[in-house]
Formats: structure tokens, C-alpha cells, sequence
């Protein structure tokens, strides 16, 4: 068992694997299972826990969900929806016409 780091050179983020050695009846051969552990913070070199979906861990999640102003955003997003489609079909009226 090891600690491994691994720079993803597209984003510049070092991630940190925990590796653990098996051995591989089939191949035989010896193979590694990884598992992540978290990023690499680069200003102070600690391990930042991750889920691995680019998240924060759960402990940073707001509880209190605000489901009022979840239904507003929801709402005004549905009412834009509403009058781009209803200009859309106006605007196809229009070119139909022509």
C-alpha cells in the first residue's frame, strides 16, 4: 500500500491515490487497485479530500435547502422559456408567410 500523486496536466491539479498491490491469478502478473484520497492544495501541499466529482466533501453542503427561492429561480427560468417559444412561432408565422 502506497500514496501516489498524479499532476493532470490539463487542469494543473495533483491529485492523491491510495495504491494497493494484488496479485493477478489470471495474468499472472501483479496489478494495482487506486483509490482517490483528494486533491493536492498547491499553496499549502495538503490532501483536500474529494468524492471525485470535482465537489467539495459533503460537510461543506448547505443543509438548509431553500426550497422558496429554488421555486422562484425555477419559475422565472420556466416564464423566459415561455416567451422565447412564443416569439419562435411568431417569427416562424413570419417567415412561412414570406
Amino acid at each position: 500500500m502506497g500514496i501516489i500523486k498524479q499532476l493532470d496536466k490539463r487542469t494543473g491539479i495533483t491529485y492523491v491515490y491510495e495504491s494497493k498491490a494484488y496479485w493477478d491469478k489470471e495474468k499472472k502478473q501483479s496489478r494495482a487497485k487506486r483509490t482517490l484520497i483528494g486533491r493536492m492544495d498547491p499553496e499549502t501541499g495538503e490532501v483536500v479530500p474529494t468524492d471525485g466529482r470535482h465537489r467539495k466533501s459533503k460537510d461543506n453542503v448547505e443543509k438548509d435547502t431553500d426550497y422558496k427561492k429554488m421555486y422562484e429561480k425555477l419559475q422565472k427560468k420556466y416564464e423566459a422559456q415561455e416567451v422565447l417559444i412564443k416569439s419562435l412561432k411568431e417569427e416562424i408565422k413570419q417567415l412561412k408567410a414570406r
